[in-house]
């Protein structure tokens, strides 16, 4: 079987998303489409005309109206039935670009730390009023990254935002509420020290001790509650941080990975590609063509 990552360019790093219309007047697409997976989250968008979405264990038969999710690195490839027009949207998207503080409760949910955001398609395929809210939040954020209107990236962010308050209220089997609800909120006081000490040196043994537990007991109790080790979740947000300076700030590399705490350029380096797959330079290159 012929297996194919898919590189996704978003139209802005920042956001982390990339949305687009598809449009396919002709025949079929052949029965023997290729596999692939990416690393983003995908949702479609149904307008007009009928496909069939398949992944390793279901096939979604989606026509206008309707909706699916694939979770991220899923197996997955689609085929346009019948002959009749299809109009279609593609979202992908990276749910980690929208947490702050008020989301960090939700953070296994989203970063499908027990499960991917497949098993909400019962949601998709059975609620018409979410079908209705997801064509609507569609069309909003197609429209903003397209026509980019003064401020499209906080109307995008907020659209974002309420596709997974809508994905949340309407699991009315409550699959993304299995989780440890409590342990998480016995780690707010820590995920607020790490936001407000990026820039300084960050050291588990100081973190356990705030956590008032040991160190080796701290750190399996955050893995298990976050579904990622402190180290790494650390470092995304040193990242994400970065992101952020390399936009709003005139600073070099340098500066900026002091910024985030890093002082070994070539770790700063290593784990800037990591993250996003691009040196900083190649990072600001993309940006300078999304705006």
């Amino acid at each position: 079987m012929d297996v194919y990552q898919e590189p996704i360019e978003y139209q802005n790093p920042i956001l982390c998303v990339k949305i687009w219309q598809l449009v396919n007047k002709g025949i079929e697409y052949p029965i023997d489409w290729i596999w692939h997976y990416h690393k983003p989250v995908e949702f479609i968008f149904m307008e007009r005309g009928q496909l069939d979405v398949h992944t390793k264990d279901h096939v979604y038969h989606l026509k206008a109206g309707d909706s699916c999710v694939i979770g991220s690195s899923q197996l997955h490839f689609s085929r346009k039935i019948g002959e009749e027009e299809l109009v279609y949207y593609v979202l992908h998207v990276e749910f980690s670009a929208y947490f702050d503080p008020a989301m960090q409760m939700y953070y296994r949910m989203f970063m499908e730390i027990d499960q991917p955001l497949d098993c909400l398609n019962y949601v998709l395929e059975t609620n018409e009023a979410v079908k209705a809210d997801i064509g609507r939040l569609f069309a909003n954020i197609y429209r903003e990254m397209h026509d980019r209107p003064k401020g499209y990236e906080i109307a995008t962010s907020m659209h974002m935002k309420d596709l997974m308050l809508t994905l949340l209220r309407s699991d009315t089997l409550g699959i993304l509420e299995r989780q440890d609800a409590g342990g998480v909120q016995l780690l707010l006081p820590i995920l607020a020290y790490v936001d407000e000490h990026l820039d300084d040196k960050i050291e588990l043994q100081d973190v356990s001790a705030l956590a008032h537990m040991s160190y080796s007991y701290f750190s399996k109790f955050f893995k298990k509650t976050m579904g990622i080790s402190f180290t790494d979740y650390v470092n995304q947000k040193r990242i994400k941080k970065a992101e952020l300076l390399l936009l709003t700030e005139n600073w070099n590399v340098a500066q900026v990975a002091g910024g985030v705490g890093i002082v070994n350029m070539a770790h700063f380096y290593k784990l800037f590609k990591r993250y996003n797959g691009c040196t900083p330079k190649e990072f600001i290159g993309k940006l300078r063509i999304a705006l």
